[in-house]
């Protein structure tokens, strides 16, 4: 019988975002479950000053509750399989891996490293990317830092801290921002890292059979643009009242658009897929645009199958597998949704809408 894997979770957020704050707060919980940290050296304050049994000289240090704590020295798969070697030789007791990322950091590679490394995706399951924004510093932030973005862009789910200190509709407007950059990610606000161990834990981010979660606002905001039905025709949810081209969103006067650089969008039809004809595009699209393409995942209405068929991708990584049957009561519909930097959606969407069955 096969070894469990164990879950790891990344945790990022720009610099002051308060993941050190959460972080404390899951380990100083007495939840039972002992939790590797893996922290990049350069992070802006550790997280051993109150809650670690200091052993100095180690570079892997026992926790009070009976976690343990290290710092990247090496590169990340390195540590990755250290760990789970002195785990396989009983010199280190843990259930799961929470890795801290540096607040500048890009979160991609890391998360790549638990599906590119052999030796790592054989001991270890990426559970979630969790993503921290400061209320009050991530618009600006957003502006000036790709890294930030990307750290939006590559969310399961976001915490929003220091909402406290905002003023109410500078953080309305940064809830929809976030929104539009990833629409699948939900949206919590925390006060002091106070987050329930099941908000953190356990998401199953990156489990192919995963709920597609897309943010229901975002989806109303999609209705004002092309969406795709039998004749490919485009058409608008409702008029809204303003002059602009077939296909072409309406951006009301009133909603300031920030040109982020990570962007999202959501396809739809409940028109079946060629499955050769998919296949063949996204591995075409993924060949040429995947550095760039940070997160996408779908429910596919295939032709051919009775089940629904799952997909998602982190950069060129994709994967597929079939998930339940469709209900009585359900429409057979696709739902896919990419989120990326300046991705093409009009060759995207052009590639699928002629993926589909004739």
């Amino acid at each position: 019988m096969s070894t469990p894997l164990i879950p790891a979770t990344i945790l990022t957020g720009f610099l002051g975002s308060g993941k050190t704050t959460l972080l404390k707060r899951v380990l100083g919980e007495a939840h039972g479950s002992r939790i590797a940290v893996i922290e990049n050296e350069f992070g802006e304050e550790n997280i051993d000053n109150d809650i670690l049994v200091q052993e100095r000289g180690e570079q892997i240090v026992q926790m009070s509750n009976g976690c343990i704590c290290c710092t990247i020295r090496d590169d990340l798969r390195a540590t990755l399989t250290d760990l789970a070697a002195r785990r396989r030789r009983g010199e280190l007791m843990f259930d799961r891996v929470i890795i801290e990322t540096t607040g500048v950091a890009d979160p991609g590679p890391v998360a790549q490293t638990f599906f590119m490394d052999d030796e790592v995706a054989s001991q270890y399951l990426l559970d979630s990317v969790i993503t921290l924004v400061d209320a009050v510093h991530a618009p600006q932030q957003l502006d000036d830092r790709l890294e930030a973005q990307r750290q939006v862009g590559f969310a399961d789910r976001i915490f929003i801290s220091k909402a406290d200190l905002a003023d109410p509709d500078a953080l309305a407007a940064l809830r929809q921002r976030l929104s539009r950059m990833n629409p699948r990610a939900s949206q919590r606000v925390v006060h002091f890292g106070e987050v329930p161990l099941a908000d953190v834990l356990d998401l199953r981010g990156f489990n192919l059979n995963a709920k597609l979660d897309i943010d229901p606002d975002f989806l109303k905001a999609e209705e004002h643009e092309h969406d795709h039905d039998h004749d490919h025709d485009h058409e608008h949810g409702h008029d809204c009242g303003h002059d602009h081209a077939p296909g072409e969103a309406c951006k009301h006067p009133h909603h300031h658009h920030h040109d982020d650089d990570v962007k999202s969008f959501v396809f739809r039809s409940e028109r079946a897929f060629d499955p050769a004809k998919l296949e063949d595009f996204l591995g075409a699209i993924v060949q040429v645009y995947g550095p760039r393409m940070l997160r996408y995942k779908g429910v596919l209405n295939m032709h051919g199958f009775e089940r629904k068929v799952v997909f998602q991708g982190v950069h060129q990584l994709m994967g597929s597998d079939l998930a339940g049957a469709w209900g009585p009561q359900e429409t057979r519909q696709s739902k896919l949704v990419f989120i990326g930097i300046d991705l093409p959606r009009d060759i995207i969407e052009q590639g699928l809408v002629k993926s589909l069955v004739a």
